[in-house]
């Protein structure tokens, strides 16, 4: 069977490094170019909920085959991951950028294959 799309989320506890809006720029652009995938425009980093437990910054990448996006909990060191898209991509390099930018001391994973039909 063929596959509309692939999507695969990341919940990780423990991460390093969320609370800098650089580091984020930097491991999207990382991201991106490693899993083969083509950004559309520029990232879109904001910073929500100051004041609110889950305060921090929230990404998100269109890329021409769908988007990435991730949300980042300063207070409790958790960031969560989502990349959709209808071309294939590889699940390990995807988690090795996450580990290398937040070094997370656990991930984790669930994969969708996504299809209407």
């Amino acid at each position: 069977m063929s596959f509309w799309g692939y999507h695969l989320l990341l919940d990780c506890s423990g991460c390093k490094n969320i609370d800098s809006k650089d580091n984020i720029y930097n491991f999207i652009k990382d991201l991106v170019t490693r899993i083969d995938m083509q950004a559309h425009g520029e990232p879109i980093i904001e910073y929500l909920l100051p004041g609110d437990p889950k305060q921090g910054y929230s990404l998100l990448q269109l890329i021409s085959t769908s988007n990435i996006s991730g949300h980042f909990m300063e207070l409790d060191g958790t960031a969560y991951f989502d990349i959709f898209s209808c071309k294939e991509f590889d699940i390990e390099i995807a988690k090795s950028v996450v580990c290398q930018y937040f070094d997370p001391e656990k991930i984790r994973v669930n994969f969708l294959t996504r299809h209407a039909g």
